[in-house]
Order: C-alpha cells, then structure tokens, then sequence
C-alpha cells in the first residue's frame, strides 16, 4: 500500500513476512528495500529482529528535519544487515586443513566481489591483487592470500594485529563460469560453522543524489564488499549518504567493510579516481580541479552535508570507519566508538584513518572514543571552521590527530591525546587549547621540514 503523503504511517518488516503483504505489524514486508520503495517523507520503517542479507536503495527521502523518513530497528530488538550471504558445501582438501568451494558466477547477479579488485588514488596494495570480497568463518574474518601455498601453508602476518588470527587464510580464483574459493579454517569444518561471504557492494546507499533527510537506527550493518573511497573518486561505504543533505545515523553497530563503514561524499559526477587517470599531474592538483568541478556541480550548504553521525559504534574496517571528500560539510559527528580500523594491514594508503574527512568546513567532531586505528583523526585540506573537542584517543600507532594543508579557523580543545604521537600538523590558522597530550606533536611546515616537541615541552 502506497502512502498518500497526508498523514504519516509506520511500515513493519520482519523475516517471516512478505512483500505482497501491506506493512502492517500483523503483515509486515519482507525486506527493508521493499519499504524502501514505497515510504513517503514522516513514514516510519520498523525492522523486526532477524538477519537482512540486501542492498537497501532508497527512491526518495524526507522533505525536512521534522519530516523525514526513519529506518529503524524494533525496540529491544536485534537486526543485523548484512552485504554476504552463507555458503555451504564446502570439500576438504585431502591431507590439509584447507578446504574448497565453486560458486557459479550467476549466483553473484551483476557484481562478483571476486573478480573486482581494490583500486583508486592513493591506494597502495603493497605490490598485490586485493579482492573487494571477504570470507568470515563465525563472524571474524579471513586474510586473503595472493597465492594457494600461502593457504595451504599459513605464517603469521607480522603487519596485523592479531597474528594468530592471520593465519585463517583465503584465496580465490575466477573464470568465466565459476568462482572457487580455498580457505584454511584450521579445526573447523565449514559445513558445521557459519561460514559467509561478502557478495554486495553496500548496504544502505541511494543510487541517485537527492534523497535527503533520512534517519538510520538501531541496526548491526555489517560485511560489504566496499571499494576504496579516495577524495577523487565516488566514495561508498557500508552506510553512504551520495552526498545529499540531513541525514541521521545512530545508535547503530557498523562494522567489517572491506574498506569503509560511513561515507558521507563523494559523488561520481564530479570524477572517478581522475590521479590513476591521468598521471601526468600530481595528486593534489587533480584535487583542486575535483573540487572545483564540484563547486560547478552545485555544492552547497543548501543541499549537502548537515548530518549527524552519532551514538554508533563503528569497528573492523579496513580503510576508514568513516570517510568522506565535501559531504561532511557542516555536520556533527558526536559519542562514537571507533576502534580496530585498519587492523589486518594487509594494504594500506593515503586515505586511511578512523575518521577522514576532506573539507570539513563548520563539522564538530566531538566526544568520540578512538583507538586502535592506526591515525585517529585526519582532517585533510579546508578544514575551516571545524572544531574537534572532548574525543578520548588512544593506542593509535600512527597519531591521534594529523591536520593536513588547512589554512583554518580550526579550534581543538579539551582532548585526551593518549597515544605516543599525539598531533601531526601541516596546517596553520588552528588553535590547540586544554587538551591533556601523552605524546609528541609534529609540525611539518614547508618546505618539508619537521619539528618534534616532546611531551616535557608542554609541563
């Protein structure tokens, strides 16, 4: 049933309904993208508890902060979102611990995450093929390996921070029927184990710019085969606003995306990876016309940013817990929990960092706690009128906060910098005030020289 727009309703989804039903809580839809279809601006979508395994491409959104389209989950209620799907029947290899499936490639529709690789400016893959696609065996997840000796014959990954859990490998090949996967699951049998992989690109992310004002709340949005999000490129998370204007996303679990949990920008219109594109210019100079070409494209207070990231914990990602060039503009990112970003270190790159935001102009990045992530915070050219106050940082083993070719006002206050590297900055025009600093602060004016102060410096 298609709402009039008139007065507000509340559409039900749960495991066991259908989408041929009306939505209601005694016949509700089956999939969130179903409601997704059909939910008009102050519609509410109530998700009962289950798993989800689906892409969730909204047409529209809501018309106002007080009249928006709300996605949640069923209070005290567990739902899970998930880009992967189960596979069985898995066959031993003989003799090792290794096992082998072959999944016909019609099984994957129109993306198969293992015949598509990492890619874009500023992604490093250390010299090796990484596949957007994932294997997890009860949850956790698998290191991919290059080769199939490396399955057959695992060594502790000495970049990771769990070398144990590094040794649970994967590898993959794919022609053009079938895709075979091999994978050491040690002790385990896989056919006795929850064994999935990720077959989706994203999760929640509207196809077209203009769906604004909608809430996300309550969800486990988990295992996307996500691609690399450069400032240059289109940028798609797990959860990705495609720029647009007023969302909300809280109290949510966000984790293992191959690459990033929340992108709040960029679009595809305004360039694609442009740097790989043409090497001829340097990187930043591609930017600077990337960023120009959005200025024409329209960016505006009046239809971008404006969110609220709040209330979430985000974890397992291997690129950023949150990203985004242009669309963080103007939003408040407050009380998340982001940890264990960039934790298998089997890539890494210039983008990379709990959050990683490109012109965060007016953004408030307050009372987080960040740790385990590699760089805490990286605020990256334009960060004007940004104030990050009150986060807690910690065991972050590049630095807590790099702040990179900003000509400010920046104000950062009230911090706890815990980890040995505390800031970073080749920025001016920023204040630094009351916040309590364990570490060194870098200074890195041009032309490149660095200047270290350690902690003593400060008492």
């Amino acid at each position: 049933m298609i709402s009039s727009g008139l007065s507000a309703r509340e559409y039900h989804v749960a495991v066991t309904g259908n989408n041929s039903n009306d939505g209601s809580s005694a016949s509700p839809f089956k999939t969130i993208n179903h409601a997704a279809q059909i939910a008009q601006p102050g519609d509410i979508i109530t998700v009962h508890a289950g798993t989800y395994r689906e892409w969730i491409n909204p047409v529209r959104g809501g018309e106002s902060d007080s009249k928006r389209i709300v996605y949640q989950a069923a209070a005290g209620e567990i739902v899970a979102i998930k880009g992967s799907e189960v596979i069985t029947g898995w066959k031993k290899e003989k003799g090792s611990e290794v096992w082998k499936v072959t999944i016909p490639n019609s099984f994957f529709g129109d993306y198969n995450p293992y015949q598509d690789s990492i890619y874009g400016d500023w992604f490093d893959g250390k010299g090796r093929v990484h596949h957007t696609g994932e294997v997890f065996l009860n949850g956790k997840s698998l290191y991919e390996k290059e080769t199939l000796s490396k399955v057959q014959n695992p060594v502790p990954f000495e970049g990771t921070l769990d070398k144990e859990g590094s040794t649970y490998t994967w590898y993959c090949e794919s022609d053009a029927s079938n895709t075979t996967i091999w994978a050491n699951f040690h002790k385990f049998n896989p056919n006795k184990e929850l064994v999935e992989i990720t077959t989706r690109r994203t999760i929640f992310y509207p196809d077209k710019p203009g769906v604004n004002y909608l809430t996300i709340r309550g969800f486990h949005i988990c295992q996307a085969a996500t691609q690399w999000g450069a400032p240059t490129a289109e940028q798609i998370g797990m959860i990705s606003t495609h720029w647009n204007k007023g969302w909300i996303i809280e109290n949510n679990k966000i984790s293992d995306s191959k690459c990033s949990g929340i992108t709040l920008g960029k679009e595809r219109g305004t360039g694609h990876n442009v740097w790989l594109s043409d090497m001829s210019l340097d990187g930043s100079l591609h930017y600077i016309e990337t960023t120009f070409r959005t200025l024409r494209n329209g960016w505006s207070r009046e239809n971008i940013g404006s969110h609220i990231v709040r209330n979430n914990e985000i974890y397992n990602c291997e690129q950023t817990g949150m990203c985004g060039s242009m669309g963080a503009a103007f939003s408040t990112i407050e009380n998340n929990h982001i940890h264990h970003i960039w934790a298998k270190r089997q890539f890494t790159g210039a983008e990379i960092g709990g959050i990683k935001f490109h012109a965060a102009i007016d953004t408030r990045i307050i009372h987080n706690r960040i740790h385990d992530t590699g760089r805490g915070i990286w605020l990256d050219w334009m960060a004007q009128g940004t104030r990050v106050s009150g986060n807690l940082m910690y065991r972050n083993d590049l630095e807590d906060l790099f702040m990179e070719v900003n000509h400010g006002p920046t104000l950062v206050d009230n911090n706890l910098f815990l980890s040995d590297v505390a800031i970073i900055t080749q920025s001016q025009r920023g204040a630094v005030v009351h916040n309590i600093i364990a570490g060194m602060i870098r200074m890195w004016p041009e032309p490149k020289q660095v200047y270290t102060l350690p902690p003593s410096s400060f008492n």
